[in-house]
């Protein structure tokens, strides 16, 4: 099938509606839930109401995934038009907002004003940052959309997770350079997680800065002007900040600033799984080829797609960014992963058991050529001496 054929085929408009209109609402019912738990710990006491949320994550949401699959179903192209103008679906996206700052104020005023156990505070700090971790998908939707209010929403979105250089980074640097050795948002094939997460960190905040400073200069301005991007995204994280920290005392600082931290984990564990080991090869300008949907690692499953508004349609995003996520299709021809978002980042945590799943599914995916993909520097040799085809039976 052709890369930019979706997999089935497209049903009239006149009779195709969304089945899952209504599912929507469990992205932004996920920051209620989890605001909800730290309710629940004030009322009771019992601080394993503060774990709940990292349960649902890491071990409900993946065995839902199993149990109910995938869905390959795609809209109609003569449905799209009139599905990305429906208000309802930019309604959910936004809903996540007040949500995600109300358990986030309410997070800082426990971890300020309560006597937790480490248990208690750990479960605290993973409930907020995971949130907000997941609150940068949300920037991530809005981001990428033309009017004005969604992309200073998508900023407001960061500023808990202090992660408002990825505005930046992601739309001008991340979606010019995926899957290519230069990007530090695509991991390589060999690259754990762990070695990938300070580079991809580091370098997106250079390449942000980088980015504002040309921008910038090529009208005349100075890197340190109030219209550089990451200045005023950052800008509201110092505001909010400051504010907790005006009302709590500067004790609460460990907190937010921590919770920052997972939260941007998570960004960067997905990142790392969405392009691993994938690479654009040159074309005859010497230049990578125009992303397409084999370029990223595509996930169908249904209940991490509802939850992260078909973020894991990654395929289609990046051959189309401004596609609204309601409309993204699934291909057949993108590199499939064996499970959702949530069962993948437990993975990337575990390097062997990661290198044992998904290298096999790099090397198949070209052929096992493994000049055709995107290596990790330094370990070229131990790559090819292990995957390729002549290695013999100690390959």
């Amino acid at each position: 099938m052709h890369a930019s054929s979706p997999t089935s085929p497209l049903p009239p408009a006149a009779r195709w509606h969304d089945s899952k209109r209504w599912w929507w609402l469990l992205s932004p019912a996920f920051p209620a839930l989890v605001w909800l738990n730290l309710v629940k710990y004030q009322l009771t006491g019992v601080e394993a109401w503060l774990w709940v949320s990292s349960l649902v994550m890491y071990g409900l949401i993946p065995l839902l995934d199993t149990w109910l699959g995938e869905d390959h179903a795609n809209p109609p192209e003569t449905a799209v038009p009139g599905l990305e103008q429906q208000r309802w679906y930019r309604l959910i996206v936004v809903a996540f907002i007040p949500f995600q700052f109300g358990l986030t104020i309410h997070g800082a005023w426990i971890a300020a004003t309560h006597e937790l156990s480490l248990f208690g505070w750990i479960g605290l700090l993973l409930s907020v940052g995971g949130i907000n971790g997941v609150a940068i998908n949300t920037a991530h939707e809005l981001g990428h959309k033309l009017p004005a209010w969604e992309r200073w929403l998508s900023r407001l979105a960061l500023a808990p997770v202090a992660y408002g250089h990825f505005y930046v980074e992601h739309n001008r640097g991340h979606h010019r350079r995926v899957a290519t050795p230069e990007d530090p948002a695509s991991a390589r094939l060999g690259e754990s997680f762990w070695a990938f997460l300070p580079r991809t960190m580091i370098g997106g905040l250079r390449s942000a800065w980088a980015l504002e400073r040309a921008r910038l200069a090529g009208r005349g301005l100075g890197v340190w002007h109030w219209r550089n991007e990451c200045l005023q995204a950052w800008a509201m994280t110092a505001a909010l900040y400051a504010a907790l920290l005006l009302w709590l005392g500067v004790g609460v600082l460990p907190f937010l600033l921590l919770q920052a931290f997972y939260g941007a984990s998570l960004l960067e564990v997905v990142n790392y799984i969405e392009h691993y080991g994938l690479l654009r090869p040159l074309g005859e300008n010497g230049r990578p080829v125009r992303c397409q949907p084999e370029h990223s690692w595509n996930s169908s499953h249904i209940v991490s797609n509802l939850f992260l508004y078909q973020l894991q349609r990654h395929s289609d995003h990046h051959a189309h960014p401004a596609r609204r996520y309601q409309a993204l299709r699934h291909f057949d021809s993108s590199p499939q992963l064996p499970s959702g978002y949530a069962a993948m980042l437990v993975l990337a945590y575990l390097p062997p058991l990661w290198f044992k799943v998904m290298d096999k599914r790099v090397l198949a995916h070209y052929g096992g050529d493994l000049q055709r993909a995107n290596l990790q520097p330094g370990r070229e040799d131990a790559l090819r001496r292990r995957y390729a085809p002549d290695s013999g039976p100690g390959g």
